[in-house]
């Protein structure tokens, strides 16, 4: 999460001399300082948003492709008018505003080149990261409230777990081997679970992820749960999450 700080610096500043004009002789008007120009409002506005958030989208995505060696493409940006956030696609009921893809060919724009990753990036800094799932890993995604409930579990099992993230819409997304989504289905009916009782979706080859920091409107940034590290570069398998996931999804749906 980015935190914005503000360090007030104060600095001691000799007192300057001020000449004074021999009597009789008229001191000249010291001119005045030009007038600055005004900013214009979407200016300032652009100017706040970048500051918010933007400068860290373009070092994120490159970080992506070259330490975790995942494709990424940049997706849909907010933009701001009268301090009013809209998303770059300029549908006024966009369901997933400043975090989507913006070309049905996103398939081929997504790329594991830093090079590339930089080039689009400085083209648009504040473009959403997104990444494709079924290449280098598959996603669990699940409620937010089952999500940390499995999330604790495992973590007490001492289950080897992947990175976690956490989107403002209230999900949790677990990354695991790619492969995994699609023997999801067969692994829930094995345990017992019809795979339409629970909430519970898969996601492999031909959907996509927003990454941190990419912000999902006016809803907030989305977020690393637990963030890519050395220790879980090797993603886990789904069927070591599955057990737990689903457990915790039923338990919820049964509140």
């Amino acid at each position: 999460m980015f935190v914005e700080e503000t360090i007030g610096v104060t600095s001691a500043v000799p007192s300057a001399r001020v000449a004074v004009p021999p009597a009789g002789v008229q001191a000249k008007p010291r001119a005045a300082a030009p007038a600055s120009r005004p900013v214009p409002r979407a200016a300032r506005d652009t100017s706040r948003m970048t500051q918010q958030y933007g400068d860290g989208l373009p070092d994120a995505a490159v970080r992506y492709a070259e330490e975790r060696h995942w494709d990424v493409f940049p997706g849909a940006w907010l933009e701001v008018s009268d301090g009013v956030q809209t998303c770059s696609c300029r549908e006024p009921s966009c369901a997933a505003p400043g975090a989507h893809a913006l070309d049905e060919n996103w398939p081929a724009l997504a790329t594991g080149s830093a090079t590339a990753v930089r080039r689009m990036w400085s083209e648009r800094p504040t473009a959403s990261i997104l990444l494709p799932a079924g290449r280098a890993f598959d996603v669990l995604d699940v409620p937010e409230t089952a999500g940390f409930l499995a999330l604790a579990r495992m973590e007490r099992m001492q289950v080897t777990l992947g990175p976690v993230t956490r989107v403002p819409t209230g999900r949790l997304q677990f990354f695991v081997l790619p492969g995994g989504a699609a023997k999801v289905p067969g692994m829930l009916r094995k345990l017992g679970w019809a795979p339409t009782a629970l909430d519970l979706a898969p996601l492999g080859e031909g959907a996509y992820v927003a990454a941190p920091p990419t912000r999902l409107g006016g809803r907030g940034l989305v977020q690393w749960a637990r963030r890519p590290t050395a220790a879980n570069r090797w993603l886990p398998d789904a069927k070591e999450l599955v057990a737990a996931v689903a457990y915790a999804c039923g338990r919820e749906g049964a509140l």
